[in-house]
């Protein structure tokens, strides 16, 4: 084992205020509910800044990450890391007031590379309501209960590339799926959630050294889709999607069209999918379900170049919203590929945070923590806000019970 876990005291920041506790809406996993990106809250704030509509504001130490807030009955959790990766923690925060519950952490003493525009910690904790999951990459997968008791611990082995790991746990019945990467070893993982057993491991073939050109990877978070009556786990990888049997891992399709690098998670639409690649890659669109590679007879269409992307998109009924890392907001045909209108959103610096939807509306923030909120308009670009916290980011907010949780570089905060 290359970690050792520490259960230091717990710190308590200052807060705006106490109420009752409240557990409406959580916000699970990364970009929430199924990872869609998508809140049925009707509520949710629209303007905010550093002196209006916060509830609470707690300070997280430095330097600043990258994984983002969940939110799962009267606690938020969140992955820090400290002294240069050496430091991996998990932090627990009371939903209603801010105040820091307990933080775990692991101290790593293994060699692990990252870029300085990700930090350790960039993977987004996991949750069900009994137990929380966190990923500190080449630092093992950890499992807590909600009072912060450690229930396991599962060393998955080292995952070395220059830019850092990104992707995401979730939850699909008694399995954590977790895609784990990027690098020479890149694999799907599914740990039995009650005690942190390996049920299944499935090698993805396509990685190359991380520390040495051609750079190739895969920072997607795995999606669960219905197929034919049927979950299946979707994931993008280098040059194609996969489509996982949560039973035994096996690949049951695959559809072809990516190129080296993939930073987006699947967007799922009603009977189709879309994967979108980084570093001005490809996309494609293709139907869902089938059995081999699919490529031929389910690929409904492939864009070849496109903006540099970060973040995910959003699919609503028949439109898919996207904002990409220059800071342009689309709306695209998921069906058929066609832009159906590109603007420039009203900020400057690059976006890597994920479109979040809530009451017809689209929230994404830009690394220098504005918060662009705009209509989901198939027709036109409508800015409805923007909101300035003044601190960087990379994270994507939370949406639950009415509120905003939004993590910086310096701080969490709840936004009411």
């Amino acid at each position: 084992m290359r970690f050792s876990v520490a259960w230091p005291a717990v710190f308590v920041f200052g807060v705006f205020g106490m109420a009752s506790l409240s557990v409406a809406g959580d916000w699970p996993q990364f970009r929430g509910p199924g990872g869609r990106g998508i809140s049925d809250e009707t509520e949710v704030p629209v303007t905010w800044s550093r002196q209006e509509n916060v509830r609470w504001r707690a300070e997280l130490p430095p330097p600043g990450n990258n994984s983002s807030p969940i939110v799962s009955g009267d606690a938020v959790f969140l992955a820090v890391a400290t002294d240069e990766g050496h430091r991996r923690s998990l932090h627990c925060y009371d939903r209603d007031s801010g105040e820091l519950r307990w933080q775990r952490t692991v101290n790593f003493e293994g060699d692990e590379p990252t870029h300085r525009t990700s930090p350790y910690a960039g993977s987004t904790p996991a949750a069900d309501g009994e137990r929380v999951v966190v990923w500190h990459s080449s630092a093992g997968m950890h499992a807590y209960d909600y009072d912060g008791n450690p229930l396991w611990s599962q060393d998955l082995g080292p995952f070395i590339h220059i830019w850092g790991y990104g992707g995401s746990p979730v939850i699909v019945g008694d399995l954590v799926v977790c895609n784990c990467g990027p690098g020479e070893r890149q694999c799907v993982v599914a740990l039995d959630n009650r005690d942190g057993r390996v049920v299944w491991k499935t090698a993805e073939p396509n990685g190359t050294d991380g520390r040495q050109k051609p750079w190739i990877g895969s920072w997607s978070t795995p999606v669960v889709a219905q197929v034919d009556g049927h979950e299946q786990i979707l994931v993008s990888y280098p040059d194609h999607v996969n489509a996982y049997s949560p039973a035994d891992g096996s690949v049951l399709w695959q559809c072809d069209g990516l190129d080296k690098l993939v930073y987006t998670s699947v967007l799922l639409g009603d009977g189709l999918a879309v994967s979108m690649g980084g570093f001005r890659g490809p996309a494609i669109g293709f139907r869902l379900g089938g059995a081999g590679n699919v490529t031929e007879g389910n690929r409904l269409w492939r864009v070849e170049k496109n903006p540099q992307r970060i973040g995910s998109g959003v699919i609503l009924g028949k439109y898919l919203f996207m904002v990409n890392e220059p800071g342009t907001a689309e709306c695209i045909d998921p069906a058929g590929g066609e832009p159906l209108w590109q603007e420039q959103l009203p900020v400057k610096g690059p976006i890597w945070s994920s479109l979040v939807a809530a009451a017809g509306r689209l929230y994404v923030t830009t690394q220098q923590g504005d918060t662009v909120v705009f209509a989901a308009d198939p027709e036109k670009l409508e800015v409805l806000s923007v909101n300035s916290l003044g601190e960087k980011t990379n994270s994507t907010i939370a949406i639950a019970g009415s509120r905003i949780y939004h993590r910086t570089h310096a701080a969490l905060y709840c936004i009411e």
